[in-house]
Formats: C-alpha cells, sequence, structure tokens
C-alpha cells in the first residue's frame, strides 16, 4: 500500500499509531480468520487493519483482500463497515463514558427477552 506523503515513522504522519500493529479489531479478527481458512499467515492482517479505520479501504485493496482470502468484495466491505460501527460505538462511549452504564443496562434488557 502506498504511502502518500510523510512515511509511518515520521511524526508529522498524525494518524498513524504503532500499536496499529497488534490492535484488535473485529476486522483484523474477520481476516485473521480468513487467512487462516486459506492457508496463510494471520499476520498479514497488519497491513490492513486497524489501518481500515482511519485511511478506509479502496475498491482495489479491497478486491485484493477478497482475492487473497477467497471471499468477495461485499464481504470484505461487510466486515469493513461492520468493524467501523463497533469503532464509532468505543468512541462514543469514551467521549461519554456514562454511556456504558445506559448500555449495559440496555442489553441486560435485550438478553432478558
Amino acid at each position: 500500500m502506498p504511502i502518500i506523503g510523510p512515511g509511518h515513522d515520521d511524526p508529522e504522519y498524525d494518524g498513524y499509531d504503532p500499536a496499529w500493529k497488534t490492535q484488535d479489531t473485529l476486522f483484523r479478527r474477520w481476516l485473521g480468520e480468513k487467512l487462516a481458512a486459506v492457508g496463510l499467515d494471520p499476520d498479514i492482517a497488519t497491513m490492513y487493519a486497524p489501518d481500515n479505520r482511519y485511511n478506509g479501504l479502496s475498491p482495489s485493496t479491497m478486491a485484493d483482500i477478497a482475492l487473497v482470502t477467497g471471499t468477495t468484495t461485499e464481504a470484505v466491505r461487510a466486515a469493513h463497515k461492520a468493524d467501523i460501527a463497533d469503532w464509532m460505538r468505543e468512541q462514543q462511549l469514551r467521549d461519554h463514558p456514562d454511556l456504558a452504564v445506559l448500555d449495559a443496562d440496555l442489553d441486560r434488557i435485550t438478553h432478558r427477552h
């Protein structure tokens, strides 16, 4: 994946976090499972996740991932969207920690039925 502008190690690259190499995300788990299922090293997921959260996935990247994982671009897009939704929820809870209590209560109510 070509980098436009400063490289990942440059301090000017504000959108990069070295923790990306190990950060557990829904997309990384999905991608790791798909890679393992076709006999590839799940660590290849490091190339795309969680970078997908910050920089998105281009159509050509989605096509590449689909080809390598033996899935479809629609499946890649769905996994990406699920990860973004999870991340948005995470951010909302970080911005408003009091929502965690409400969320737990709503989960309790949902699972009661």
